[in-house]
């Protein structure tokens, strides 16, 4: 993946060669011109020279297991390239370094002349190494490369689907063991009290995909249920806390002490049939550190996947099933579903017979490799050259570890891949296993690491969705969880894929994980991964020309991380997200090329004026953290383009989060796309409006006296996507009637209280926003008449009305929200009926009542929404309660129950009355079950 490094470099070669003109377009002394000529020189030979190079390495990556020298050369070329990287970033930052008054500057400039030549000579001294390499590579070049060349991969569209092991078509030869599997939790549940079930076999060959069938078939037969991914590294305090989420114990998960906690799982669990499912567990300590946690007198069902025999052995009787590869008739039936997924009788034409086969022996019946080239054919034109072309690559490829088969899949997989993809590939595995990487957090990433690059009529964001997405589809990626639009929110990298990408991250000196256990030696990687807190070893490891440290453990000592900032002074991006830290390292403000700085979730207080060092900062993420204030020198990093900054609102549903107050002088960060959460006051709402290139835009403590001033600032932010207005206090009136929106709004939160007088006025400029599908209304006191002007927005898809409803009656006419999914009415005290004709609310997937002690029926109507998914009560009053959990008598039927029969989930919960349970669906709806 040489290619992915040169890619990258000819980009910045590209952006350097692109300041030239404005080098000489200030004053300059002749020997600084002349030197500068030099280097420009040298920069232009130098990317001519890689752009020359790409395409033959692209081809001969191919090569380089089966022939050495060609590995030695691809392997040469990348620390070259790594070696012009570090020139032209010391360039970039020296050229940019004009700050300070005429002496300074002038200073400045005489001292540049050095550094122009001295960097000119490097570059000169690295492009005649890589001349030699070449020769090299001429004079002891092998005849293999030509005797295959043209046999090249052709790129594929991007797949229409992606790969995942959740459906039907994934339970292929295993039919006979779910069916047993099913028979041993759910048979005999009244005889057998406990029984453990284990599954166990090769990373990849279905173990999850077997459980997570069965689980779906066989919970709604328990009244609790939980699945809990059991990483490798795991701690018993982070497994209970899993647990008591997973089961929805009402505990304080945060605070409470382990036992405490335990006592809570053990007591919550009486008298209950439950089950548990532990998956990818690495040794057999595992259950025995949790399992008096459980009480001997319910009924209880866990079931153990694993990669090791010996885990296997904690099943009961003949419990334990040994998962093993396809068969070659599953094999065969599961590939062809895969490669021919868009063909109605997705059978293999004939003249590709022989090349399937062929390839279906090579995946040796593991089902994610056939899974993986299937997908990849699929995006082949079906015919003989196409696939033989394929084949041959995987033919190149040597078999050299624990998992060859998908080894050799993923190789081609990522040679498949653009080199912009692949880099950015294997960013996603540095995140720790099993790690749900949220959209935009990665998105930041790729950005900031100069991974993204600008196309023709479109943001870097949307550039940087598209690859995510892309990698979605080419199952390299695993979807987590899809927002209310049905957009990616965040996916992980499948455990066995993650350990092949590291794998190659580490070969190409892409990036290297740090857990502690082991010492960094041989090659430098550009980028760590810290998972321990224990960093002696890295800090003595002598790292240099790092580009980029992620931090994903919350107790580390950030005085180890010094050593490897002062010696790392290119780096671009620094992340401590999550990490208990409260102050930065002084070493954090020499980092020039620093571009993303990352401290969400920290316990930072405040930030040094020493950050007007940092001049290339693109991204500062200090969203709910301890900071009350910015600097004042934050206004002098003109490339800023993402700034969150808030203060943490104690966990409240009504208000997350409190505005930071931001220096004067703000409008000057024209660059912002991003700017959450300003503390408002008069002066800085008068500045914003200079920010006309805000997407996302969260303003508090607004007061009613500041309403023209933020009108006047949002009606010049053309391109805003995301706003959110909260106001000083819940009595605090926004005067928003003579706020002009932009049409490109989609999301926007107000919390705060609006006139009913101006509340028609205020509902009809929302319904002029054709692209508005979030909405969430905190305070409004919103009576009968005004909620139903909001019926008019008919391209909602998610409505949240916090302490908003203040009417009696909550009336959904035909027609009204057709696009609506999710649908939450929190803190209604007078709300006692809710009304949905036929025809209302069709796509509403998840309906929710929080706080609303007069509601006493469920909503009429509600046997109409045939969408809806999830039905959740949460304080209501206690006569619908009482009567959802009412037993019938015998030959009856509960009348309540069977309108909702329909609905997969229905949670209850009365605090008071210490209840929260489960009304079980359609299957058993007569008896309801503790959740």
């Amino acid at each position: 993946m040489a290619e992915a490094v040169v890619g990258l470099l000819i980009g910045k070669l590209g952006a350097a060669l692109a300041a030239e003109a404005a080098a000489f377009g200030v004053s300059v002394v002749f020997k600084e011109a002349s030197a500068l000529r030099g280097l420009f020189g040298e920069i232009r030979e130098a990317k001519e020279e890689l752009e020359s190079m790409q395409a033959y390495l692209q081809g001969a990556e191919r090569f380089k297991d089966t022939d050495e020298t060609t590995g030695v050369f691809i392997k040469r070329i990348r620390g070259l390239a790594f070696e012009m990287e570090d020139v032209i970033d010391e360039f970039t930052y020296k050229l940019e370094d004009r700050h300070g008054g005429f002496a300074a500057k002038m200073k400045k400039r005489i001292k540049h002349v050095d550094i122009w030549c001295r960097l000119a000579l490097k570059l000169q001294g690295i492009r005649g190494r890589l001349r030699h390499a070449k020769q090299m590579k001429k004079d002891y070049m092998l005849t293999e490369m030509e005797r295959y060349n043209g046999a090249s991969l052709t790129h594929a569209k991007p797949a229409t689907q992606a790969f995942g092991f959740t459906r039907e078509d994934d339970l292929v030869g295993v039919e006979e063991n779910r069916e047993k599997m099913i028979q041993w939790l759910t048979g005999d549940l009244e005889e057998q009290r406990s029984r453990i079930s284990t599954v166990w076999g090769m990373p990849g060959v279905g173990k999850t995909t077997l459980v997570s069938h069965v689980y779906n078939a066989v919970k709604v037969e328990f009244d609790a249920t939980a699945w809990i991914t059991v990483s490798k590294s795991f701690s018993f305090e982070n497994l209970l806390k899993k647990i008591a989420r997973e089961f929805g114990i009402p505990v304080d998960i945060a605070n409470v002490e382990m036992r405490s906690l335990g006592k809570a799982i053990h007591n919550y669990l009486r008298g209950k049939s439950y089950i548990l499912i532990l998956d990818d567990v690495w040794i057999a300590d595992v259950w025995t550190e949790i399992r008096n946690l459980f009480p001997t007198d319910s009924i209880g069902r866990y079931v153990i996947t694993s990669r090791n025999h010996e885990v296997s052995l904690l099943a009961t009787g003949n419990g334990a099933i040994h998962l093993e590869p396809l068969q070659a008739h599953h094999s065969w039936l599961l590939f062809c579903r895969e490669a021919f997924w868009n063909d109605t009788v997705k059978e293999c034409p004939i003249e590709l017979r022989n090349l399937a086969e062929r390839f279906i022996k090579k995946c040796n019946g593991l089902p994610i490799a056939i899974a993986c080239i299937g997908r990849l054919l699929s995006r082949k034109h079906p015919i003989p050259t196409e696939w033989g072309n394929v084949y041959m690559e995987l033919e190149l490829h040597s078999v050299k570890n624990v998992m060859p088969d998908v080894d050799m899949v993923l190789k081609v997989s990522l040679e498949d891949l653009p080199y912009d993809l692949k880099n950015c590939f294997l960013h996603c595995a540095l995140f720790p296993e099993d790690y749900s990487i949220k959209r935009r957090r990665i998105m930041r990433h790729w950005i900031a690491a100069g991974l993204v690059k600008e196309k023709e009529n479109k943001t870097l964001e949307e550039v940087a969705e598209g690859y995510l997405n892309e990698l979605v589809n080419r199952s390299l990626l695993q979807v987590v969880e899809r927002n209310y639009m049905g957009r990616l929110k965040c996916c992980r990298v499948h455990d066995v894929i993650r350990l092949l990408a590291l794998n190659k991250a580490g070969e190409e000196c892409f990036g290297r994980v740090y857990d502690g256990s082991r010492t960094f030696s041989g090659e430098h990687p550009r980028r760590i991964s810290i998972h321990s807190e224990n960093l002696d070893q890295l800090s003595r490891s002598g790292l240099t020309h790092l580009r980029a440290i992620h931090v994903f453990n919350r107790y580390i000592n950030t005085d180890w991380l010094r050593p490897i900032l002062i010696s790392s002074n290119l780096l671009s991006t620094l992340d401590l997200q999550c990490a208990r830290i409260e102050m930065l390292p002084v070493e954090v403000f020499n980092l020039f090329n620093l571009r993303y700085l990352g401290l969400r979730n920290t316990d930072i207080k405040s930030l040094p004026e020493e950050i007007r060092r940092l001049q290339n900062l693109e991204v500062l993420d200090a969203y709910n953290t301890k900071l009350s204030y910015l600097p004042n020198n934050m206004v002098k990093l003109q490339k800023l383009r993402y700034l969150f900054a808030c203060t943490d609102g104690g966990g409240s549903e009504i208000k997350p989060f409190g505005g930071v107050k931001l220096p004067s002088g703000i409008h000057s960060l024209t660059s912002l796309h991003a700017l959450q959460c300003v503390k408002a006051n008069t002066e800085i709402l008068r500045e914003v409006g200079a920010l006309t290139e805000l997407r996302t835009f969260g303003v508090s403590d607004v007061k009613s006296e500041h309403s023209a001033y933020l009108s006047n600032a949002i009606t010049k932010m053309k391109h805003l996507i995301h706003l959110e207005i909260t106001s000083i206090g819940e009595e605090e009136v926004l005067h928003l009637e003579g706020l002009c929106l932009p049409p490109t709004l989609s999301k926007l939160g107000l919390e705060g209280q609006l006139e009913k007088a101006s509340m028609p006025q205020v509902v009809s400029s929302l319904s002029r926003l054709h692209n508005l599908t979030w909405l969430q209304l905190s305070f409004s006191k919103m009576d009968e008449e005004s909620f139903s002007r909001l019926l008019g927005l008919r391209g909602l898809c998610f409505l949240q009305l916090l302490n908003t409803f203040k009417g009696e009656n909550m009336h959904f006419s035909s027609g009204s929200f057709p696009k609506l999914r999710f649908l939450s009415v929190w803190t209604a005290p007078e709300l006692n009926q809710v009304e949905i004709e036929e025809g209302a609310l069709e796509s509403l997937v998840e309906l929710v009542f929080v706080d609303c002690p007069e509601l006493m029926f469920l909503p009429h109507g509600i046997e109409h929404l045939r969408a809806l998914e999830k039905l959740h009560l949460i304080e209501t009053s206690e006569e619908l309660i009482e009567k959802l959990l009412q037993e019938p008598e015998p030959n009856e039927c509960n009348e309540d129950l069977m309108k909702i029969r329909h609905i997969k989930e229905t949670i209850v919960q009365l605090s008071r009355e210490g209840i929260r349970e489960r009304i079980r669906s359609s299957q058993d709806i007569s008896a309801p079950r503790a959740w």
